[in-house]
C-alpha cells in the first residue's frame, strides 16, 4: 500500500481528531473567568497537601511555601496571558493553603495527655455539655490543674465522660471529680476517620471517664476572660434548652434544643437512630439548612415590615435593610448556638450572601459561594478532612449550579388564580424532588466513603420533611427563642414541637421501612478526592465540558472494593472481630462496640453482636477466645490484665495461628506463626490482618496516620 493511500485512509481520523480537538478549545474559551472559582478548591488541596503528609514539616516549610504563594499571586497579576496567569494564581493557592494548615496547627498546640496517667483529681471549670457518647453524659472541662501532672503538660480542655445517673453540671461550674483521663483515641480502624485530629484542633488534648461524682471546687483563681465569656454563653444556652425541654418534653423539646441552642444532650437515643437511618441526621447539628432558614425568614420578615411602612420604604433600600437583618440574625444564632465549627463555617457562607446584596451583588452565585470557601479554609483549613465540611459545600455547589441552569419560568398574564395555584404546586413540586435528588447525589460519595450507610428512603423523608422545617420548625423555633426569655415564648414552641412530632413520625416511618438502610463497604481512599474533584468539575465548569467530570463524580459508587481482611484487633488489643463470610463476629460483644461497628461497616461487614453468635464459632470464656470447629479463620485472644489465665489455657491458645495477647509475652514453644503484643498495639495501634499466601499480613492504623502532632504514641515516646 502506498503512502498516498495511507494519507488518504487515515485522513479521516486525523480530521475527527483536528475537529474534537477544536470543539474543546472553543469550550475551554466559553469558560471565561470562571477558572477564578477554582481558587478555594486549589486553596484546599494545598491544605489537604499538608494533612496526608506522613511527618510533621518544620515551621520553616509552612513560612517559605506560605512567602511563595504570596510572591506567586503578585506575579500572577503581571502576566498577560490568561492561561499562565490562572495556573501561577492556583498553584499560590495551593502552597497558601498548605501555609496557613500549617500555621493552623501550631497556633491551636495543646498538651496531649500521657497514655499511661493514673486516675488524677482534676479541678476545673465546666466550659459546656456535649452530646452524650455511647458510654453517657459528656463533659468538657477547662481544668486549672490535673493532680500529679505539670502546669506545661496540662491540656487546655478535657472531655469527661460522667457516671450513669451523675448529676449534670451547668456550665460554668467549677467543679472536682476524680477521672482517668488519656489522649484522644486513635483511628478505630487502619485509613479510618481520625477523631483525635479533630480534638487536637477544638485544642482537647485528653478524654476520659469519671470515677466518682462531680463535687463543687472552691476555685483558688479566676477563669481567664475569654473563658469566662464562653461559659456564660453556654449557660445561656444551657438555660433555654432546659425551659424548652421542661416545655415540651425529651420527645420534642430534645431536637428543638438542639436545633435551637446547639445543646444535644436532651435528644433521646432511638430518635437520633431513627433520624440517621431515615438520612435526616442533618436537623440535629447546627449547620447550613439552619442558618439559611434563620437568615431567610429573618430577610423576609425585615423585607416584610419595610414594605408594609410606605414612609419607610421611599427612603431606604428594603432588600439591603432586610440583608442587614438576616446578618444580625446568622450573628445572634451563630452566638446562641455555642460557636461549633460546623456552625462557624454555615454563617460565614451565609454572611457573605447577604454581604452580597449589600454591595450589589448576587447572593446565591458560585462566586460568593467561592468567596465562603476561602474564607472558610483561611480561618480553619482542618475542615478540608471534615465530613461535614465536605458534605456541605459539595451540596451547596451542586445546588447553586442547578439554580444557574435551572429555565427561568414563562408568566402568563391573566392566568385564573386555580391554574396558576396548579401550576405553583408542580412548579414546587418540581424543584423539591430536583433539589433534593441533586443535593443526595452530590452527598452520596462521602455518605458512603465516611459513614458506609445509604438511607434508601432519605430522598423521600427529606421530600416530606423540608417543609415540615422549613414553614413550622424553624421559624416557630426562631420566634419562641426569642420570646422566650421574655416569658412569652410557649405558643411558638408549641407550634414547634407540633412539626417536631410530625418530622419524628416521618423519620420513624422512613427509618423503619422494609430495607431502609444499605451498608456499603468503603472504596479505595484515592477515590473520594477523585469524586470531588469530578463533581467541582460539573458544578463549575458551564457548556457540555461539564459532563467529561461525571466518571469522576461516581468513582466512589463504581470502583471495585479491595479485599477485606479477616480480622480486626483494636488499638489497645481489647477487643477483636473475624469476618466470617459476610459477617463480622465480634468476639467480646460488650466491648469497643463503636470501634467494631465502624470496621465491619467500613468493610461492608454485617456486625454480629451478640454471644450466641460469637459462641457458635469460637470457645470464650470472660477472659479469653479460641477458634472453634467450625472457626474460618486459627484465631485466638487472651484479654486478661488483672489475673493469670487457668493452668494450660495460653498453651492452648499458643496452638492458633495468630495470636492477640493483651498483657505478658508469649511463652516459649508457642507455636502460633502470628503473635500482637501489648507493645505492638502501644506502637501501631488498631490493626487489620490479611490472608497471604505465606502467611498473614498487618496493615497498622498508626503507620498510615504518620507522625504528627495528634498522633500521641510518637508524641509520648
Amino acid at each position: 500500500m502506498t503512502a498516498d493511500v495511507l494519507d488518504k485512509a487515515q485522513a479521516p481520523s486525523r480530521d475527527r481528531v483536528g475537529r474534537l480537538g477544536a470543539w474543546v478549545v472553543r469550550e475551554a474559551g466559553r469558560q471565561g473567568a470562571r477558572w477564578v472559582l477554582w481558587t478555594p478548591v486549589a486553596l484546599g488541596l494545598g491544605s489537604a497537601g499538608y494533612f496526608v503528609l506522613p511527618r510533621e514539616p518544620m515551621l520553616v516549610v509552612g513560612l517559605v511555601a506560605g512567602a511563595a504563594g504570596l510572591a506567586g499571586l503578585a506575579v500572577s497579576r503581571l502576566v498577560h496571558a490568561r492561561w499562565l496567569a490562572a495556573a501561577l494564581a492556583l498553584g499560590a493557592c495551593a502552597l497558601l493553603g498548605f501555609s496557613v494548615a500549617k500555621l493552623r496547627t501550631e497556633q491551636v498546640r495543646t498538651p496531649i495527655a500521657p497514655a499511661a496517667a493514673a486516675p488524677a483529681v482534676v479541678d476545673g471549670w465546666v466550659v459546656d455539655v456535649d452530646s452524650p457518647g455511647q458510654g453517657g453524659q459528656r463533659l468538657l472541662i477547662a481544668p486549672a490543674r490535673v493532680e500529679g501532672w505539670r502546669p506545661a503538660a496540662t491540656p487546655a480542655r478535657v472531655r469527661v465522660t460522667l457516671r450513669d445517673g451523675a448529676q449534670i453540671p451547668t456550665p460554668g461550674d467549677a467543679i472536682s471529680l476524680l477521672a482517668k483521663l488519656g489522649p484522644p483515641p486513635p483511628p478505630a480502624a487502619p485509613g479510618a476517620y481520625d477523631f483525635a485530629r479533630d480534638a487536637y484542633f477544638e485544642t482537647i488534648g485528653g478524654v476520659g471517664f469519671a470515677l466518682g461524682e462531680p463535687r463543687p471546687w472552691s476555685a483558688d483563681q479566676a477563669a481567664p476572660a475569654r473563658l469566662r465569656l464562653t461559659m456564660q454563653i453556654n449557660r445561656a444556652r444551657w438555660t433555654i434548652a432546659k425551659r424548652i425541654v421542661d416545655l415540651l418534653g425529651p420527645e420534642r423539646g430534645g431536637l428543638a434544643a438542639a436545633m435551637t441552642s446547639g445543646v444535644e444532650a436532651f435528644i433521646p437515643k432511638q430518635q437520633v437512630e431513627d433520624l440517621r437511618a431515615a438520612g435526616l441526621a442533618h436537623i440535629i447539628s447546627i449547620s447550613g439548612l439552619h442558618m439559611a432558614l434563620v437568615g431567610g425568614f429573618a430577610f423576609a420578615a425585615a423585607r416584610a415590615i419595610v414594605a408594609a411602612w410606605p414612609w419607610l420604604a421611599l427612603r431606604v433600600s428594603g432588600k439591603k435593610v432586610a440583608a442587614a437583618a438576616g446578618l444580625a440574625a446568622v450573628g445572634g444564632y451563630l452566638i446562641l448556638s455555642g460557636a461549633t465549627p460546623p456552625a462557624e463555617r454555615a454563617a460565614i457562607t451565609a454572611s457573605v450572601a447577604f454581604a452580597a446584596i449589600l454591595v450589589d451583588r448576587r447572593a446565591i452565585s458560585l462566586r460568593a459561594l467561592a468567596m465562603a470557601a476561602l474564607l472558610v479554609i483561611v480561618l480553619q483549613p482542618e475542615a478540608v478532612t471534615e465530613p461535614g465540611f465536605q458534605m456541605s459545600f459539595a451540596a451547596t455547589a451542586a445546588l447553586v449550579a442547578l439554580a444557574e441552569a435551572w429555565p427561568r419560568p414563562i408568566r402568563e398574564i391573566n392566568v385564573p388564580w386555580q391554574i396558576r395555584a396548579v401550576q405553583g404546586v408542580q412548579t414546587w413540586a418540581l424543584a423539591g424532588a430536583s433539589i433534593s435528588l441533586v443535593a443526595g447525589l452530590a452527598t452520596g460519595p462521602f455518605a458512603i466513603q465516611h459513614f458506609n450507610r445509604v438511607a434508601t428512603w432519605g430522598l423521600a423523608a427529606n421530600l416530606l420533611a423540608e417543609p415540615v422545617s422549613t414553614f413550622i420548625i424553624m421559624p416557630a423555633l426562631a420566634i419562641g427563642a426569642f420570646l422566650t426569655p421574655l416569658g412569652l415564648g410557649e405558643a411558638p414552641l408549641q407550634v414547634a414541637g407540633f412539626g417536631i412530632r410530625l418530622l419524628t413520625e416521618i423519620a420513624a416511618r422512613a427509618a423503619h421501612a422494609p430495607l431502609a438502610q444499605m451498608t456499603v463497604a468503603s472504596a479505595p481512599a484515592w477515590t473520594l478526592p477523585a469524586a470531588l474533584l469530578g463533581l467541582l468539575w460539573v458544578c463549575l465548569t458551564r457548556g457540555p465540558l461539564r459532563w467529561l467530570g461525571l466518571p469522576l463524580a461516581f468513582c466512589v459508587s463504581l470502583c471495585p472494593r479491595p479485599a477485606a481482611p479477616v480480622a480486626w484487633v483494636s488499638a489497645d488489643g481489647a477487643a477483636a472481630a473475624i469476618r466470617v463470610d459476610d459477617r463480622a463476629v465480634l468476639l467480646r460483644p460488650d466491648v469497643k462496640l463503636f470501634g467494631a461497628e465502624l470496621w465491619a461497616r467500613r468493610r461492608g461487614l454485617e456486625p454480629v453482636e451478640t454471644e450466641a453468635g460469637r459462641d457458635a464459632v469460637f470457645q470464650c470464656d470472660a477472659w479469653s477466645c479460641a477458634p472453634g470447629p467450625t472457626a474460618p479463620l486459627s484465631f485466638a485472644a487472651a484479654w486478661n490484665v488483672r489475673r493469670p489465665l487457668k493452668p494450660g489455657r495460653l498453651d492452648a491458645l499458643c496452638a492458633a495461628d495468630i495470636l492477640i495477647l493483651r498483657a505478658g509475652a508469649a511463652p516459649a514453644g508457642c507455636r502460633a506463626r502470628l503473635v500482637l503484643t501489648k507493645a505492638d498495639f502501644a506502637a501501631g495501634g488498631s490493626a487489620e490482618i490479611f490472608r497471604e499466601a505465606d502467611g498473614f499480613r498487618v496493615v497498622w492504623a498508626q503507620t498510615l496516620r504518620g507522625r504528627r502532632p495528634w498522633s500521641w504514641d510518637f508524641e509520648s515516646r
